[in-house]
């Protein structure tokens, strides 16, 4: 009979370790891998990637402008947080919108703007806009539209420069109710932007690049062509945690309380897009935006079927609502 061979404890706990080395080893090769294809595939992007819109240079950086339409009111559009592209992100409401001139600005840390500014506070933000719009020879009155947190920028912009603005859309706009700065937040307005190591970490190790290829970072919707879907995973993966939106994300508590208790000037319309699925999680939500609106002579509150991003996927509805709202103001 054949002797029963046991293992010592100590000889299965050093093949446990060899095995999980193997892992890790792996694992870590993977990383490594996956990192530098995906520097040297933005390296290469980077070179041959045709930028859509025009780059405007201000005294802060290069800001990129896409721009559609050649008659109508001017209406410009502000993108919610992180939107990778925005100039794309909106091309369904843009499409819908003929009769309009239509802006789409990419302020710093999107789309093809620069990443590497000054700290991104509302009155920076707002001076950067008005720059911009300066610069293209806008000048007012123009209709002004923003998209999630960019209902910061639309509601201290409309008090800044009250005559340039003829009217405000909300896209499911985010509504500074805070009274002050949460514990930790932000440095004060006048510190540099905050290091972005951590943040930008899972688009340098190329794990962005990888979701976005998988098609976990595209628009939930039909509306977009494959090359839009194309340019903005690409932009996903370059834009993820940079710098700009790394600082901007990081001040939204000091921002709100700079906001807070602000209203938008009484002669200036007012149209409120907002989300079922949003107002769904909070039931507050249309009275958030009811109090904003309050001392405004003329406005409106529509609240739409849809998600967040609204403009993905009811940018027909968005838009007869836009042109019922505007027809008095435009006409």
């Amino acid at each position: 009979m054949r002797a029963k061979v046991t293992r010592s404890p100590n000889k299965r706990r050093r093949r446990g370790l060899r095995v999980l080395a193997i892992i890790a080893l792996t694992l870590l090769g993977l990383v490594v891998v996956s990192t530098v294809v995906n520097l040297l595939l933005e390296r290469v992007e980077r070179a041959n990637a045709t930028p859509y819109g025009e780059r405007i240079q201000i005294d802060q950086g290069t800001i990129n402008v896409s721009r559609a339409g050649d008659s109508g009111p001017t209406l410009v559009l502000l993108s919610g947080l992180g939107t990778a592209a925005p100039g794309l992100d909106f091309a369904p409401l843009v499409r819908e919108l003929p009769g309009y001139r239509t802006v789409v600005v990419e302020g710093f840390g999107y789309g093809y703007s620069d990443t590497e500014v000054r700290p991104r506070t509302i009155e920076n933000t707002a001076e950067e806009l008005h720059s911009v719009l300066s610069a293209l020879g806008i000048h007012g009155p123009y209709i002004l539209a923003g998209h999630s947190i960019a209902g910061f920028t639309t509601l201290y912009y409309a008090n800044k420069y009250p005559a340039e603005v003829s009217a405000v859309i909300g896209i499911d706009p985010t509504v500074p109710t805070a009274p002050g700065p949460p514990p930790g937040s932000p440095a004060p307005a006048d510190a540099p932007p905050s290091d972005n190591f951590w943040a930008r970490l899972p688009a340098t190790l190329g794990l962005i690049r990888w979701a976005a290829a998988l098609g976990l970072t595209d628009p939930d919707s039909s509306s977009y062509t494959q090359a839009e879907i194309d340019q903005m995973r690409m932009l996903s993966s370059w834009n993820f945690g940079n710098a700009a939106v790394t600082d901007e994300t990081e001040r939204v508590g000091e921002n709100a309380a700079k906001l807070h208790g602000l209203s938008y000037p009484s002669h200036i319309p007012v149209l409120m897009l907002l989300s079922r699925d949003t107002l769904n999680g909070r039931a507050e939500w249309v009275d958030l935006h009811e109090r904003q609106v309050e001392a405004v002579t003329r406005h409106e509150i529509v609240v739409l079927d849809g998600p967040h991003y609204l403009h993905w996927s009811h940018a027909k509805e968005m838009a007869e609502k836009i042109n019922q709202f505007l027809a008095p103001a435009a006409g």
